[in-house]
């Protein structure tokens, strides 16, 4: 099953390599780097990473949403918002990190959905789309194929909630220790929610 990545200018590094570092522990998982254009995408700390345009992607698979400072803009991006709304629609699943739910919540395609951002970003991703149910306490949330997360490393516990999910808590466990990573495995609590 291919992983789609799906990537833009100031993403977030760990919002994307958190989840891929999990995912990327799957045999059967292919990891692939798209974004709107193709080319060359920064991270907001300077990781530069070759993509494919997103419009190649092939149908179904995992699709995989950092956030980051550039969704700030990128929310009001209408040609990139088509063309992530037509990568979700066609994913079997969607994995959203951070303010990522924020462009997934503004294709319209979380509307009476149950979602979680980071929370020192909650208000303002809340307010791109108030038909979303948004969580607050939730360190991720699942609803039907839709996985969000709160803030950056919480991709990581998101994504092995998604492997638990897929696979069984064994082999999440095996992938938490094998990278040698403490799992926040209560979905419902993100002590980080306090500070929102």
């Amino acid at each position: 099953m291919n992983v789609n990545i799906f990537l833009f200018e100031d993403f977030e590094t760990l919002d994307a390599f958190g989840p891929i570092e999990i995912l990327g522990k799957i045999d059967t998982y292919k990891l692939k780097y798209y974004s709107l254009n193709g080319g060359i995408i920064m991270s907001t700390q300077g990781t530069s990473i070759i993509t494919e345009k997103v419009e190649t992607a092939t149908k179904g698979g995992i699709l995989v949403i950092p956030g980051g400072k550039g969704t700030r803009t990128l929310v009001n991006d209408s040609q990139l918002l088509q063309a992530l709304k037509e990568a979700a629609e066609l994913s079997n699943y969607c994995l959203s990190v951070c303010t990522g739910s924020a462009l997934l919540a503004k294709t319209g395609l979380l509307d009476n959905k149950k979602a979680t951002s980071n929370k020192k970003a909650f208000d303002w991703v809340a307010s791109v789309n108030s038909s979303v149910n948004w969580i607050r306490s939730a360190r991720w949330v699942v609803d039907g194929k839709y996985y969000t997360s709160s803030g950056v490393s919480a991709g990581i516990d998101m994504t092995l909630g998604f492997i638990k999910d897929r696979f069984g808590e064994q082999e999440a466990k095996d992938i938490a220790n094998h990278i040698e990573y403490i799992w926040n495995e209560d979905c419902s609590k993100d002590v980080f929610a306090k500070e929102g």
